[in-house]
């Protein structure tokens, strides 16, 4: 039994990040939970989006636009809604724009990070701060075996830089700045290559290939036999909700503790396999691939997280197999493609599915 199920009923939550795909599918798993959800985000890009179909200002106590880069803006928002806990994913999510626009990034995914703990400690409220990074974070040495916790940060490319910035910043502040008597506890989440309906961002393998099979055209990738840890948006999350329930039992006074949630070394398929797992819902649609190599820059060969920590810890562990995070992940876009479902109501089906699911 998940420990979290009942740690928010009645809560004030604050999502930053609540437009966009991760932070959407948060948002309205919180609200389940009994949450009052308030979100933060600078935009809401245009086009589809999870925000949008998942219907998720229908279900928040506020919905706020705010850069977090303005410190001023954030600590007032901080302030005024009085958040018993914060979720972070607000950033900078795109290797390719933070290529494109390193200071952006940089700005985005440090400054903005520090600028939400400056904010929660300016507060008068006892606040639980989980702070979402990547698992980009890690100076990749191309190792076979997962990067643990206290794994050397770096990054040699602006996101993966930024990111490993923001966990300094996350760090120095926690022994500096946020004193006892502010009620501020902090905790670090660690994941990344996520897959789930509701997401449209470009440059990524699923988006891209339901665009291109709804439209019968041809897919364009990068990088065909690149080995990546997939899993189902809903993993990673889960494993948010019981850093926040964790986090809530420890003293104000506790070191900062950062958590891996990655997939079962199971997971661990090339972009092909991928492809091929996700046709099987489109039945009759061809993987007609073109590779295009000048898509994006050079991606690393090989990343993945141990998560032992979180699971000695947390008692987190995965809920889905490869087969069934892919199948989860076609048949939403299958449902809103071809049958024009009901998305809200589809989501929530798959929340429930997920949360009944043992452990693996």
């Amino acid at each position: 039994m998940s420990t979290y199920l009942s740690h928010f009923t009645g809560k004030k939550v604050l999502v930053t990040g609540h437009t966009g795909f991760k932070g959407s599918w948060l948002s309205l798993w919180l609200v389940t939970l009994g949450a009052e959800v308030v979100g933060i985000s600078d935009k809401q890009l245009p086009g589809y989006s999870a925000f949008d179909l998942l219907k998720v200002k229908d279900h928040l106590t506020e919905d706020y636009r705010c850069d977090v880069r303005d410190l001023k803006e954030i600590t007032k928002k901080i302030s005024d809604t009085k958040p018993d806990i914060i979720f972070h994913l607000a950033a900078e999510a795109l290797v390719g724009d933070a290529i494109n626009n390193p200071s952006r990034a940089y700005s985005t995914n440090a400054i903005g990070t520090a600028n939400i703990l400056l904010g929660a400690g300016a507060s008068d409220c006892f606040i639980d701060v989980i702070c979402v990074t990547s698992d980009k974070v890690y100076e990749n040495r191309e190792w076979i075996w997962g990067y643990r916790e206290t794994d050397l940060l770096g990054g040699k490319d602006p996101y993966s830089a930024s990111k490993a910035m923001a966990e300094l910043a996350i760090g120095s502040l926690h022994s500096t700045l946020l004193k006892d008597d502010q009620g501020i506890r902090v905790a670090v989440a660690r994941a990344g290559n996520v897959i789930g309906g509701g997401d449209w961002a470009k440059n990524r393998i699923v988006p891209d290939a339901m665009r291109a099979w709804s439209d019968e055209r041809p897919l364009e990738i990068r990088s065909p036999h690149a080995t990546r840890p997939w899993q189902h948006v809903l993993e990673p999350l889960s494993g948010y909700l019981e850093v926040a329930t964790w986090l809530s039992s420890q003293p104000v006074s506790g070191s900062l503790e950062a958590f891996n949630f990655g997939p079962d070394v199971s997971h661990e398929k090339t972009v092909i396999d991928l492809l091929t797992e996700l046709q099987r819902v489109w039945s009759g649609s061809e993987i007609n691939v073109v590779e295009n190599h000048h898509l994006i820059g050079k991606e690393a060969g090989l990343l993945k997280l141990n998560c032992d920590k979180a699971s000695s810890i947390l008692n987190w562990k995965p809920r889905l197999t490869f087969e069934k995070s892919v199948e989860m992940t076609s048949l939403w876009y299958w449902n809103f493609y071809r049958l024009d479902a009901d998305m809200v109501t589809f989501s929530l089906d798959q929340i429930t599915e997920y949360q009944r699911k043992p452990l693996l």
